[in-house]
């Protein structure tokens, strides 16, 4: 890190506010594809802001240890908006697995483009992913899993549900992450650190991928970066990989952290405001707080 000059650390605007735009795009995308799989489940269908907006307050959760939060935070947000709990933390889950499933697939580049023995774990994997896709996908497979999960939460199941959706959720969650992953390589670029596409952008999610399996660290919070400096020292020196790793960690944490911070303030104060026309609705028609009515001469 004592060779790193700090003025060769400074993004090309343009660029910079573009990693940021498309990252937060594709925020917006995930929580979009959460209230898809809503309806798909048999939920109400939601505005898209509002599934953004829920979503987007949901995954300030996900800054705490373990990873229950953000969905325990989704399913009680839903409920508010009159999606049934189960529901909503299938939703969730589904959304989450998915999106796992959808960032090891473009994660996988990273290892296949790496040297030769990393190479042969790439491969590997490769293959095992897309067996266990490909047996989940399988309508018996896929319909025995979904109807447990509806068996054990005493849900009714959606009629029309099958595997069909599943491969949907999988394509719309893939594509999803090969937009994360490009936002993070115009990051790289607007610090001169392009390097090699496939294996910059494929990098981000891979470590990803890794972060989260790490249940104790919030966020994935410095395996993430550990896995990026790995992922991305054989192209551009340790050093450089570690910056950016940390300059990563910055960007993700901002362009997340911004918005939901202010959906979070907005929500809060919708629910002040909520209460107060309540309190006065109570007093003007002459309801107590104990919930008894308040007539002359009482």
């Amino acid at each position: 890190m004592r060779d790193i000059d700090p003025a060769r650390w400074r993004p090309e605007p343009l660029l910079a506010l573009a990693a940021c735009a498309l990252l937060l795009a594709a925020y917006f995308v995930s929580a979009a594809l959460w209230g898809r799989i809503v309806v798909d489940l048999g939920g109400p269908r939601l505005p898209v802001f509002e599934s953004i907006r829920l979503f987007m307050i949901a995954n300030l959760g996900r800054y705490l240890p373990g990873k229950v939060w953000q969905i325990a935070g989704l399913t009680v947000l839903s409920r508010r908006r009159g999606i049934p709990a189960a529901t909503a933390t299938a939703a969730a889950v589904l959304g989450q697995g998915f999106a796992l499933v959808g960032a090891t697939l473009v994660g996988t580049g990273a290892l296949l483009a790496g040297p030769p023995e990393v190479r042969r774990w790439g491969l590997v994997g490769a293959a095992g992913l897309v067996v266990a896709v490909a047996v989940g996908l399988v309508p018996a497979v896929f319909d025995r899993l979904i109807a447990l999960w509806f068996r054990l939460a005493r849900q009714d199941q959606p009629p029309h549900l099958g595997a069909g959706h599943a491969l949907g959720w999988l394509v719309a969650f893939t594509a999803n992450w090969v937009l994360y992953a490009f936002s993070f390589q115009v990051l790289a670029a607007s610090f001169g650190h392009a390097g090699d596409p496939i294996a910059v952008a494929s990098a981000f999610a891979a470590a990803y991928v890794l972060g989260y399996l790490m249940i104790f660290a919030p966020a994935g919070m410095g395996v993430r970066e550990g896995a990026l400096v790995v992922l991305l020292t054989p192209r551009m020196g340790a050093s450089s990989a570690t910056v950016l790793a940390v300059m990563s960690r910055l960007w993700t944490t901002g362009v997340e952290l911004l918005p939901a911070g202010a959906f979070w303030l907005r929500h809060m104060a919708s629910g002040s405001s909520d209460a107060s026309a309540n309190d006065s609705w109570a007093g003007d028609s002459g309801v107590s707080d104990s919930g008894a009515t308040e007539g002359p001469g009482e």
